[in-house]
């Protein structure tokens, strides 16, 4: 096979995920809404959030489910191309494996959330052991996955070569974590989540082209990327349905797992703006702890600028613009 065909292939995965989301979106709103899986809007936060109380949710289960069935049609690059081989071929596997995990802790998350008729549905320890076991599961895998490589490596420096991959557990784990958290502190106002998704796995995707490893991941990438810019049909201002968590963090798992095979420090331009929300409640509890007083009118940070007289429109399309230079700064660096 000529592996100048490879690319055009995986341009199948995002136009039938991107498809299958606007086939299904209608339906899958109205059986949500049947189900009683709508918004509960807390009382505490910005008034004119009010209106958004009662619109479904959970709309994360079309993103995850179309993206699974575009990768596996468009999976069939990875099969055809020559260079793949062995453990590698597993890498979108593992990489639907956390985003579906996380999916489901999202999901658990929101269905208490239904069931108790309020905006708090796991403890925020019983979410964060969740989320680090599925993480640390994912490492393990690639790990036992490679592990003729690594027993080569082992017999040649083995204090060394144990040390750097428990380092590299570590901040694998990390990364997943505070991702998939940083993502769903920014499903925070219409279309803003699925946008910054939208624009990190087009990113992940291009970088992942330009590296003969990084094309295992390929499809994956644009998978999501066609469901999120899908469900962005729906999700726009104003909102019609709600990634939920079961979205946010299957969504910024799936992010955090792609960056993790080609270069963890990729997160950093690809997830600047979520990264910047979770560092504003960080900013915001510890001010408040520490003096009594707040740095931001409300975090996460996009509320601050709502409150400060900023249309919702406003916040979300510059949070995207903010969002989509660094994504293009960080494939460039990449791509130099």
């Amino acid at each position: 096979m000529d592996e100048r065909l490879v690319p055009l292939l995986q341009l199948v995965a995002p136009a039938i995920s991107f498809g299958l989301v606007l086939l299904f979106g209608r339906p899958t709103i109205a059986l949500l809404r049947k189900v009683g899986a709508v918004q509960r809007v807390r009382d505490d936060g910005p008034q004119r959030h009010l209106q958004k109380e009662g619109t479904p949710t959970m709309g994360g289960v079309l993103i995850i489910g179309a993206a699974v069935v575009a990768a596996l049609v468009g999976g069939l690059a990875e099969r055809l191309w020559s260079d793949v081989r062995g453990w590698l071929d597993a890498l979108p596997g593992l990489v639907f494996g956390i985003t579906l995990a996380y999916g489901g802790i999202g999901l658990l998350d929101d269905w208490l959330k239904i069931r108790r008729g309020r905006s708090l549905g796991l403890r925020a320890r019983q979410k964060l052991a969740l989320q680090v076991a599925g993480a640390i599961a994912l490492y393990l895998a690639i790990v036992w996955l490679a592990r003729s490589e690594i027993g080569e490596l082992v017999q040649v420096s083995p204090r060394r070569v144990i040390a750097l991959f428990a380092v590299g557990g570590v901040v694998s784990t990390l990364a997943i974590v505070a991702t998939a958290n940083a993502v769903n502190l920014a499903d925070g106002l219409d279309g803003l989540a699925a946008g910054l998704c939208t624009i990190a796995f087009v990113a992940l995707a291009v970088i992942a082209m330009a590296r003969p490893i990084g094309l295992v991941v390929t499809t994956p990438a644009l998978s999501l990327a066609g469901a999120c810019l899908g469900f962005l049909w729906f999700n726009r201002h104003p909102a019609r349905v709600f990634m939920g968590d079961v979205g946010s963090l299957a969504l910024g798992a799936a992010v955090a797992a792609m960056a993790s095979m080609l270069g963890i420090w990729i997160l950093i331009g690809v997830c600047l703006v979520p990264f910047i929300e979770m560092l504003s409640v960080i900013i915001q509890v510890i001010s408040f702890k520490t003096t009594g007083k707040r740095v931001f009118r409300m975090s996460p940070i996009h509320h601050h600028f709502e409150l400060s007289g900023w249309s919702e429109q406003r916040v979300v399309w510059t949070f995207w613009g903010v969002g989509a230079a660094a994504a293009v700064v960080m494939v460039w660096a990449c791509l130099r």
